[in-house]
C-alpha cells in the first residue's frame, strides 16, 4: 500500500520530471505543500528527505529546498552481459565522469561539496558492508554529476543507477586488501574538486576508473 509520504514523493518527482519545477528552482515551502496536498508537516518533511536522499534536491539553510536534477524518463539502464560489456561501460564512464569532475571543480557550491564529502565518508565507513559500499560509491559519483549544475550529467548517471557499480562487483568487495586504495582514489577526486582544480579532478577520475579496469582484469586471472 502506498503511503502518503510516497504519494507526495511521486507527485513532486513527476513535477520535477515534467519541468514544472526546474533544476535550480525552489520547491514550495513546507506550509505551501501542506496546504496544497492536504498532508501533515511530518509527511512533507519525510518526502523532502527522500527526494534529498535520491539526489533530486538540496536543502539550503534559511532558503529552502532547491531542485538539483530532473529524473530521466527514458531509463538507460546498463545491463552488461559479459566482461567486454563491463569494460565498455567503464570506458563510457571515464569519458562522461572525467568531464563531469572538471565541471564540478569549476561550479561546485559549498552545499554540493558537503554532500560529496558525506558520500565519501559513507563509502569509507562501509568496509564490512559490500551492499552499503556499492550504494555509497554510486552516490559519490552521482553527486559529482549533480555538482556540475548541468542536469544532463545528473540525468545520465541517475539513469544508470547503482548497477553501474554493482556489475563489475569484483573490483569493489570491501574485504579485499585494495579497498583502502579505492577509498584513497575517491579522496583524491574529492580533494581536487574541493580546491577547484579542474584538470586534477579530471585526471583523478581517469586514474580511478583506469585502476578499476585493471583490478577487474586482474580478478579474472
Amino acid at each position: 500500500m502506498t503511503t502518503r509520504t510516497q504519494r507526495l514523493v511521486d507527485i513532486l518527482t513527476a513535477r520535477i520530471q515534467e519541468g514544472v519545477i526546474r533544476p535550480g528552482e525552489r520547491l514550495p515551502t513546507e506550509g505551501g505543500l501542506v496546504e496544497t496536498y492536504g498532508v501533515s508537516r511530518t509527511v512533507v518533511r519525510e518526502a523532502v528527505a527522500r527526494l534529498k536522499a535520491a539526489g533530486l534536491i538540496e536543502t539550503q539553510h534559511g532558503r529552502g529546498s532547491f531542485v538539483l536534477a530532473r529524473p530521466s524518463t527514458t531509463g538507460f539502464e546498463p545491463e552488461p552481459r559479459d566482461l567486454r560489456d563491463v569494460l565498455d561501460l567503464l570506458d563510457l564512464r571515464m569519458g562522461v565522469e572525467a568531464e563531469a569532475a572538471g565541471l564540478a571543480a569549476d561550479r561546485r557550491t559549498e552545499s554540493a561539496l558537503t554532500g560529496l564529502h558525506q558520500a565519501l565518508e559513507s563509502f569509507a565507513r562501509a568496509a564490512a558492508h559490500p551492499s552499503t559500499a556499492v550504494n555509497a560509491d554510486y552516490q559519490f559519483h552521482l553527486r559529482i554529476a549533480l555538482a556540475t549544475g548541468n542536469r544532463y550529467f545528473g540525468d545520465l548517471l541517475g539513469s544508470f543507477g547503482p548497477s553501474m557499480i554493482i556489475m563489475p562487483r569484483e573490483r569493489l568487495h570491501p574485504r579485499r586488501p585494495d579497498f583502502a586504495t579505492i577509498v584513497t582514489e575517491h579522496e583524491n577526486i574529492y580533494a581536487a574538486i574541493e580546491r577547484q582544480d579542474r584538470e586534477a579532478a579530471r585526471a583523478a577520475v581517469r586514474v580511478h576508473l583506469s585502476n578499476s579496469r585493471a583490478r577487474l582484469l586482474a580478478a579474472q586471472t
